[in-house]
């Protein structure tokens, strides 16, 4: 089975304010496979940090390809211990706009993804993801009125 990683990492200046979602995709040996950024608009750093796992998992699926992800193995790495928490089923989720953003990565696992782990990384170990997140956030403060 072929193991990818992908490092994500969401944030949020002002939270909530102007959001940013960076995401990296590695194959087992670290090689960088693709990055990707996002502009978010407006909203918390803990929705971004969900926002940039959906992220991660859109742009995987491109990377591996619809023939090999049945045999792909994921491990999603991020430094938001409470997201990596919820999404491995040790925290609950209660709000809700967590909620619907925890659903709708629920439901690619089950169709996508059904060989997939959720880790907590320390942040120092997510500085690539967290470089393309600010770039993300830097992207959407330059563009006034295109927050939403």
């Amino acid at each position: 089975m072929t193991k990818y990683i992908i490092y994500t990492d969401g944030g949020s200046r002002g939270n909530p304010g102007v959001a940013g979602a960076g995401v990296l995709v590695t194959n087992e040996a670290g090689k960088v496979l693709r990055e990707a950024t996002r502009p978010l608009g407006l909203m918390t750093n803990n929705e971004a940090e969900y926002e940039a796992v959906i992220l991660g998992l859109e742009t995987a699926k491109k990377v591996i390809g619809k023939k090999n992800l049945g045999g792909a193995q994921v491990e999603v790495r991020l430094d938001s211990e409470l997201v990596a928490r919820q999404l491995a089923g040790k925290y609950q989720v209660k709000e809700k706009p967590l909620q619907f953003l925890f659903m709708k990565i629920w439901n690619m696992r089950v169709d996508v993804f059904s060989h997939i782990t959720f880790t907590h990384i320390p942040r120092e170990k997510n500085s690539h993801a967290d470089r393309l997140a600010n770039r993300a956030m830097d992207q959407a403060s330059s563009r006034p009125g295109k927050l939403f």
